[in-house]
């Protein structure tokens, strides 16, 4: 009897080399991909996993697309503090393995950048099938590392330069005006998260808040929003009478919005019911309506699915092979 083969160790993939080879990558087309494959019943995704802390959270997410080369497992963190010790808020890796033997092919020392950019990314998609055609100001809640990736990345689906921030602090929305004017974005800035909606026809929110900064009676007819922070059962950033008046409401993955984000929370107190939803893989897939008429008011709660981890970890590998 043949001893076993001794394995191929594992590349070790640095932050340095992810953010090398970003620019090369079309990340829209690689991440609708894992969304249609999702929604199309080709993802074995399992509930997250999840650790809850005071300052912060957790999540260990994995999965893979049937007859694909690899599955992926995915730690990533957010606390909230870190600030004031000087670090980022987010870290985490991403550990690719093949399917056919599951030898651990790649180890993705990201340090939660690539959880970060998938999510960016997730928001152009959104934004790309649901927003109105005639963007006429962009609104941003939140002022931090998402918020900054979620304005960046829109800029490759729609037309729109001009933005309106909301943040917590003169300093932090000085310092978001600064970078993304630099970027080509006219910026304006506020204090207050309820200007946001009268005056913006798509609207990201890119915050850990547990209260909503958003509230039904700021709709303004044909408005767009997209949803990000809200990825545990705590928090929310959107009244739940949004929901109720949305026209068409968008889960990345409607068995995950039903235990956390804006969806949960709207199911809980019944201002909607599970017969509203569609999935933006069927959307992207032309299975299920998006943006009807440019009246409508859409809303898309994205909660982040392991698809796009495992898309966009693939896509890095190959990108450097």
């Amino acid at each position: 009897m043949q001893p076993p083969t001794e394995a191929t160790p594992p590349k070790l993939i640095a932050l340095e080399q992810i953010r090398a080879v970003l620019p090369s990558l079309d990340l829209i087309p690689i991440i609708e991909t894992g969304f249609v494959e999702y929604s199309a019943g080709k993802a074995v995704i399992p509930p997250v996993g999840e650790l809850l802390f005071d300052r912060g959270d957790v999540h260990i997410k994995y999965g893979y697309i049937k007859g694909g080369e690899y599955y992926v497992i995915k730690i990533a963190s957010g606390f909230y503090g870190n600030a004031a010790f000087g670090l980022p808020s987010g870290n985490g890796l991403m550990l690719l393995f093949r399917q056919k033997t599951g030898e651990l092919a790649s180890i993705l020392l990201d340090q939660g950048h690539l959880t970060d950019v998938r999510t960016a990314v997730a928001g152009a998609i959104a934004a790309k099938h649901l927003a109105p055609k005639n963007v006429e100001r962009i609104g941003i809640v939140g002022a931090g590392t998402q918020a900054r990736l979620q304005l960046r990345h829109l800029r490759t689906v729609v037309a729109c330069r001009d933005a309106l921030v909301a943040g917590l602090t003169e300093d932090e929305v000085v310092r978001y005006k600064q970078d993304l004017e630099h970027d080509g974005f006219r910026v304006a800035t506020t204090l207050d998260p309820s200007e946001i909606l009268p005056a913006c026809n798509l609207v990201v929110t890119a915050t850990p808040s547990t209260q909503p900064l958003l509230h039904a009676g700021e709709l303004r007819p044909g408005a767009h929003i997209t949803a990000v922070g809200s990825d545990t059962p705590f928090k929310q950033e959107l009244d739940v009478e949004i929901l109720a008046r949305a026209d068409v409401i968008v889960a990345d993955s409607i068995a995950q919005c039903r235990d956390r984000g804006e969806i949960h929370k709207a199911l809980d107190t019944k201002a909607i019911t599970p017969d509203k939803l569609v999935e933006l893989g069927d959307v992207i897939a032309g299975r299920a309506p998006g943006r009807r008429s440019e009246s409508d008011i859409t809303v898309a709660d994205l909660t982040g699915v392991a698809v796009q981890d495992i898309q966009i970890a693939t896509a890095i590998v190959r990108g450097l092979a």
